[in-house]
């Protein structure tokens, strides 16, 4: 169950991370572009770390509001749910 878990969380992040890639290679050329909506989805689904480390590693969608803001509400929810999950079990 664990080894499931963990791989869920590393593919949703590589899909993330790949993700955002994209995006931004399409921005560079012009070309047709991955939804805001769906990057956050991909975050909201689990893929919040892979989305900040493509953030950081392309610079890409790091001053774009509100989808900025959006992304740290998710990020700050999904801490607060691990620590509340932690505290709790």
């Amino acid at each position: 169950m664990l080894i499931t878990i963990a791989l869920y969380f590393l593919a949703i992040n590589v899909w993330t991370f790949g993700a955002f890639w994209h995006d931004k290679a399409q921005a560079i050329a012009g070309g047709r572009r991955i939804s805001e909506a769906n990057l956050l989805t991909l975050s909201l689904i689990g893929g919040s770390p892979g989305a900040l480390a493509a953030r950081k590693a392309f610079r890409h969608k790091t001053r774009k509001e509100p989808f900025s803001t959006a992304l740290l509400v998710i990020v700050a929810i999904q801490v607060g749910g691990l620590i509340g999950w932690f505290l709790l079990a």
